[in-house]
């Protein structure tokens, strides 16, 4: 299955919560992830730009989007940004595409 990364940041209602009553977040965050029908890879909280990162993997990224979408609803989370993320090696694939389909591109002005 794909893998997704996504980054998220909670609102201040979410840090409220998790003030409120610390707890380890990681159960509440499979269970949505499993829901869509994916697997939690890791799961961490950051400092940074970001609260929290996840790894998961999705059948595809509407599911992977779907959750972070779900995420936002309950006004928890404040921002939320998911990005496909592919093996060195599956991108070296990607890449070789690229070549081929570069040969024909004419770029514009030209």
């Amino acid at each position: 299955m794909p893998l997704f990364i996504t980054y998220a940041s909670y609102s201040n209602a979410g840090i409220k919560g998790i003030i409120d009553k610390p707890t380890d977040r990681t159960e509440a965050i499979k269970a949505l992830v499993d829901k869509a029908g994916g697997r939690l890879v890791a799961v961490y909280m950051t400092t940074g730009p970001h609260d929290v990162v996840l790894i998961t993997e999705q059948a595809d990224g509407s599911d992977a989007v779907a959750v972070g979408m779900a995420a936002a609803a309950s006004g928890a989370v404040a921002k939320i940004e998911t990005v496909r993320a592919w093996t060195l090696g599956e991108f070296k694939g990607i890449a070789e595409k690229a070549s081929r389909f570069a040969q024909v591109y004419v770029p514009p002005g030209r």
